[in-house]
């Protein structure tokens, strides 16, 4: 599979975006215990579109990453958080993954931003493989932070400075 075409997400990629997000759950990298509801809407009114960039590949959503600030606070606006990357089965282990996370932080440095960071679960090493290659270093760990697929696991805080 060539590299995907990144684009910014639009309003019409909503239902591609939610059946992705249904399709590609797992307790090994969601805090859900479920995965969501087929009427469930992907974008909401804090979250929608502008957040988004979308890998797409022959013409179809093969994965996103959402950006966003870590909290609503102006003394924490230099900072953008990954708040999810999903990528489609068929577009797994071909790069979709790693092109997303360098469009994140491209567009975290376009935006203006100082530090880019994310949370991971601990057991998720092929996502905290990518992200460690990627530059981010585990800056934090809160051991046992989720009860997930009957245990209990760490939520893995990294991040990366991007001057």
């Amino acid at each position: 599979m060539p590299e995907p075409l990144i684009r910014p997400a639009r309003p019409d990629d909503e239902a591609a975006l939610a059946r992705l997000d249904r399709e590609s759950w797992s307790p090994l990298h969601e805090v859900r215990p479920e995965p969501p509801a087929p009427d469930e809407p992907f974008f909401h009114p804090t979250c929608g579109p502008d957040a988004h960039l979308v890998a797409e590949h022959d013409g179809r959503v093969v994965g996103y990453v959402r950006l966003g600030h870590p909290t609503g606070m102006p003394t924490n606006a230099h900072v953008l958080q990954i708040r999810g990357l999903a990528v489609a089965e068929e577009a797994r282990g071909k790069g979709t993954g790693r092109v997303l996370v360098r469009a994140a932080v491209e567009e975290a440095r376009r935006r203006g931003a100082r530090r880019i960071t994310l949370r991971v679960l601990g057991p998720n090493t092929v996502a905290r493989t990518l992200y460690a290659s990627e530059g981010f270093v585990v800056e934090g760990v809160l051991p046992g932070e989720f009860h997930v697929g009957g245990r209990y696991v760490d939520d893995v805080l990294m991040g990366r400075s991007l001057l």
